[in-house]
């Protein structure tokens, strides 16, 4: 089969790799559509992919086209989509349930080879089965919606709630969709690309800048959530949070980023630091949020590239252009 292929860090290639045989609790997706997001960027510049060469795509669904010998309540033809998360289950943090903690954390896309290709290797327990009213080639938006949903789990849950939202690419757009059905009373975005501000706009968010500076809120927010990882972004963002709000880490940053906190006003106005860490028994409900119309693929795809350009495709999203890029293999 054919599979884009991060050769060495900084070097991808579309190669001819073997096909995957499923294990006796494992079926063969043939993916409709993977998606492109940060991990995959910390994946080419040698991040958090423990060897080389890999298979990306974490985010993606398709096809069943074949079943292994164990496989039940699924069969070939089924259109699924899959959670890339692959917990050992019996760490110290799995016993916990907190499985996207484990110490032997691994991931289909980036430990092993994911949907970056025209076949890939997944577990029985991580599938999803899509309603026939929901096409795969939009399905592979649940991993992604999967984390969000497990970004607001760490959240507090309170009516007229003011939220601060860094980023309106992918991920800050889910964000704002959730936010808006989670009793928010108001839902501001920060973002330095005019076009991506725009989106928030259509998709009814209250406000939108390009520095936070500009908005109306003296007390602050209730919650700040960082979607971009960037140092500027992380340092005004936690300025931001009213007396008792709550602030949440959710864009990934580069291992040697750094911000200074202000232990004395974090004391003195209460304010909570979180984060969250890719999906924790979420991914199903991200994929009943999806079937349920909370987001509009045709507003959240905004490119579609076959395998073969799947090179063009992570340069198009490093330089920040669209918003969900879907490769087609």
């Amino acid at each position: 089969m054919r599979a884009a292929v991060v050769v060495t860090p900084g070097t991808i290639a579309v190669e001819q790799v073997p096909d995957p045989t499923p294990g006796p609790t494992d079926v063969v997706v043939k993916p409709a559509a993977t998606g492109i997001c940060g991990t995959d960027l910390h994946i080419m510049d040698g991040e958090f992919a423990p060897s080389f060469p890999i298979v990306p795509g974490h985010e993606f669904a398709g096809e069943i086209v074949a079943v292994g010998s164990e496989v039940s309540d699924y069969a070939v033809g089924d259109q699924v989509a899959v959670d890339p998360s692959l917990y050992c289950g019996y760490c110290y943090y799995c016993k916990r349930a907190r499985g996207n903690q484990c110490e032997n954390w691994a991931a289909i896309g980036v430990t092993v080879s994911g949907g970056a290709a025209e076949f890939v290797a997944a577990p029985m327990a991580n599938l999803f089965k899509l309603p026939s009213h929901l096409a795969a080639r939009d399905a592979a938006l649940i991993e992604p919606l999967s984390c969000a949903v497990r970004g607001f789990d760490v959240l507090p849950r309170a009516m007229a709630t003011s939220y601060l939202i860094y980023g309106s690419g992918t991920m800050g757009l889910m964000m704002l969709e959730l936010a808006k059905r989670a009793g928010a009373e108001s839902v501001s975005m920060v973002d330095l690309n005019p076009a991506r501000l725009e989106t928030a706009e259509r998709l009814g968010c209250t406000a939108t800048t390009t520095s936070a500076a500009e908005l109306d809120a003296p007390r602050g927010f209730d919650v700040v959530i960082d979607c971009t990882g960037a140092e500027a972004a992380i340092r005004d963002g936690l300025s931001r949070v009213g007396r008792g709000g709550t602030y949440l880490q959710f864009g990934v940053s580069s291992y040697d980023a750094r911000v200074a906190i202000e232990p004395y006003e974090i004391y003195r106005r209460e304010i909570t630091i979180t984060g969250s860490m890719a999906v924790l028994h979420s991914f199903d409900r991200a994929g009943q949020l999806l079937a349920a119309g909370v987001l509009d693929p045709s507003i959240f795809v905004s490119h579609r590239f076959p395998l073969d350009d799947y090179a063009q495709a992570l340069d198009q999203f490093r330089a920040g252009v669209g918003r969900k890029i879907l490769i087609e293999p």
